[in-house]
């Protein structure tokens, strides 16, 4: 639910992808990856000074590591599995386009054009032998991109880098779990996420018991994330606009990914004006932000549950020194998961267990080494032994004076590196909560003594969260005061800060009674079947017929739940989009003798569409691609004179028509509503019928429709 309509053209927006999208701004290219091409350096001293002391590949392999870095990434993409034509798409990856590029894959030296990742479940992502530019510039795969484009703007199909794909696949989600991704920007995890979520589910069955938040912390972000995961046409969702440290501890989420803002050396091969930005600087300035995320995303965590750790860096001080300061925080209450057993087919190392850390003042191998003067950028918690000056007092000056090598089981994390399996660099650790986190005693008995009986004591988590950011020196999160005063001030803040959040109105669910029973005749749904009440809900409460309600959107009932405890709540989640855009309000004059002047959204039609039992016509496959060509035909005009006098008897206003497959189906109208069917939004006007599609989705639906009848006509 977010801002305005949606856009009629081709996106570009929703084809980034995640890994560059989580890179820091200083490093993020400005440069489009085909400009200047002559001019860029593909090397960087420093970039291999610091990754060889660091030893991530054996010697013998480092030249074949910085070969595979210095060449474009392949394009890679995802099929929406649940997508109305996931199996036809993916048939016509198989037995067209494999075929048909194979020619210019051998002209290229590659002996496949595109395949199946192979660790990928069901074949349902890709991976291109060509890069995104040679997509878009060589003439011969200029079919092949536009059916890229189309697919992608439909929701049919998302480009994603494949290393990014990992991490909703380790997070193990299920229907019923609530998921909260920490930094979802742009969203193409969270889209993945939805689609695991929502893969047992079918048209006509309940929704999902569980739900995603997706959060990310800047506003234009969030934007391209609604605009991506709108495609999902899921009720499940809410994006919120908040700190990830400072995230509201209102809901314990059974899954939490936790991928990071970092330096992004894993993206090189698509950004590749991070080579002549690169420093070790930037992954040391980015760690502390990186542990108070991490521990905050693990405070947010039911006891049971996973969390993912992940960046696309190779960087170990972004990496596994994180994830041990995490553990040896968090003590036995977390443990680290071994995931070798998962996804057998995808290439990956372990964890480093011994690494240095470098800044201006060289490199050091202990904290103890550390001059004072550097201490404030060099911390303790980034060297693998996590010692202070005071554990070193303790030990043998001989022994200290060896590498340290950490004690914990950070073999069990995950990095991909770029020559394995031609992809970028990334990293993931999977988190278990095994228990409630461990009391930090000392401030807890402090903090206790402090607190008069009236005032209700801090829990561990917020304990645990603070004392991770002030030590490694970030603004600890917000506490929420209880008092009366205290919440007079907070709620006059609360105030201030939601004039300040653009676009961000309040959300509220809909109460005009007549409005929702005048929804409810007129398209003949039942309560029973699909419930309205308490779950429509809007931007503002006018719904007058000048009224500024101009969208109404329907929640699950996990979201729904997740809305009243904000309601409730003094430190409340900022909601940028909520819900699915299911009804938009119609100026038409034909509403004025209607009881509903709310038309069926493209997006909401396929929930709403199996429990209706009044506005619907069933069409055959010749009238129905003459209504998506058209756009609006007479009822005299269409070709089975029948289906023109159903369409004349229909009340008016909107209406759903429904594909079948021949006129014995059209007569009976005993249509069973599943995956497989096909219907689109109109509106029934005094002397004709008119699409309400945009012209991408026109355009896709008449594609795939005659791809179909091709195929049925060689079968038989």
């Amino acid at each position: 639910m977010g801002w305005g309509r949606r856009r009629k053209g081709p996106s570009t927006t929703n084809q980034s992808e995640d890994s560059k999208e989580k890179v820091v701004k200083p490093l993020k290219s400005d440069v489009p990856f085909d400009s200047n091409i002559q001019t860029r350096t593909y090397s960087n001293v420093d970039f291999e000074e610091y990754y060889k002391e660091q030893r991530i590949v054996r010697t013998e392999e480092w030249d074949s590591f910085m070969e595979i870095l210095r060449k474009p990434l392949p394009a890679a993409f995802r099929v929406n599995s649940n997508g109305q034509f996931c199996d036809e798409i993916r048939s016509i990856l198989e037995n067209d386009f494999v075929k048909s590029l194979q020619a210019e894959a051998i002209e290229s030296g590659e002996l496949e054009a595109i395949k199946p990742l192979p660790w990928y479940p069901k074949k349902l992502a890709w991976h291109s032998n060509f890069s995104r530019k040679e997509i878009r510039k060589n003439q011969t795969l200029e079919r092949f991109h536009e059916f890229l484009k189309l697919e992608t703007e439909v929701g049919n199909m998302t480009r994603q880098e494949a290393v990014s794909m990992l991490p909703p696949l380790f997070l193990d989600v299920h229907p019923d779990h609530f998921v909260l991704d920490m930094c979802a920007a742009p969203g193409s995890k969270t889209f993945q996420l939805l689609e695991i979520m929502h893969e047992s589910s079918e048209p006509g069955s309940s929704l999902p018991n569980g739900m995603v938040v997706a959060n990310d912390v800047d506003y234009k972000r969030s934007n391209l994330l609604i605009h991506q995961t709108k495609r999902t046409c899921t009720t499940n969702l809410m994006v919120s606009n908040n700190e990830g440290q400072h995230f509201p501890n209102k809901i314990a989420f059974d899954r939490v990914l936790c991928d990071v803002p970092c330096s992004g050396d894993g993206t090189l091969r698509k950004a590749p004006d991070i080579w002549r930005r690169w420093n070790s600087g930037s992954g040391n300035g980015l760690h502390s932000l990186q542990v108070v995320l991490a521990m905050r995303g693990l405070s947010l965590l039911r006891v049971g549950g996973r969390m993912i750790y992940s960046t696309c860096s190779m960087n170990p001080i972004e990496n596994e020194a994180v994830v041990a300061h995490i553990l040896r925080r968090c003590g036995c209450s977390v443990e680290l998961v071994d995931v070798s057993d998962m996804l057998p087919q995808l290439i990956r190392r372990p964890g480093l267990k011994k690494w240095k850390v470098h800044d201006r003042g060289g490199w050091y191998t202990s904290y103890k080494d550390v001059p004072k003067s550097q201490r404030d950028g060099v911390l303790k918690s980034m060297f693998p032994s996590g010692k202070s000056d005071k554990d070193y007092e303790d030990i043998a000056s001989d022994e200290s004076a060896e590498e340290e090598v950490c004690d914990l089981p950070l073999e069990r994390c995950v990095r991909i590196l770029p020559h394995d399996q031609n992809t970028g660099g990334f990293f993931i650790a999977v988190l278990h909560k095994v228990s409630p986190l461990p009391e930090i005693q000392e401030k807890l008995i402090q903090r206790r003594n402090r607190n008069s009986s009236e005032k209700p004591q801090e829990s561990v988590e917020e304990i645990v969260v603070e004392e991770a950011s002030s030590e490694n020196g970030l603004k600890p999160p917000e506490k929420e005061s209880t008092s009366k005063e205290g919440t007079i001030e907070l709620a006059q803040e609360l105030d201030n800060k939601r004039k300040a959040w653009k676009g961000l109105d309040p959300v509220v669910f809909l109460r005009d009674e007549a409005v929702i029973d005048g929804i409810k005749t007129f398209y003949g749904i039942r309560d029973e079947s699909f419930p309205l009440h308490g779950h429509l809900v809007t931007r503002n409460s006018d719904t007058s017929s000048k009224g500024s309600v101009k969208r109404i959107y329907y929640v699950s009932s996990s979201v729904k739940h997740v809305l009243e405890l904000n309601s409730a709540a003094e430190h409340k989640i900022k909601i940028a989009s909520v819900g699915l855009k299911m009804f938009e309000k119609q100026s038409a004059k034909e509403c004025e003798a209607n009881s509903c002047s709310f038309r069926i959204t493209s997006e909401g039609l396929p929930v709403i569409l199996p429990h209706m039992t009044k506005q619907i016509l069933y069409a055959t496959m010749v009238d129905f691609k003459n209504l998506l060509q058209y756009k609006s035909i007479k009822f005299h005009d269409f070709v089975l004179p029948e289906f023109g006098h159903k369409a004349a008897e229909l009340a008016p206003g909107s209406c759903v028509v429904v594909l079948v497959d021949g006129i014995q189906k059209l007569e009976s109208e005993a249509v069973r509503v599943n995956s497989s069917t096909i219907a689109i939004g109109c509106w029934k006007g005094k002397a004709s019928l008119t699409v309400m599609v945009n012209a991408v989705d026109c355009h896709q639906l008449v594609q795939r429709l005659s791809d179909r009848q091709m195929s049925m006509n060689l079968t038989t």
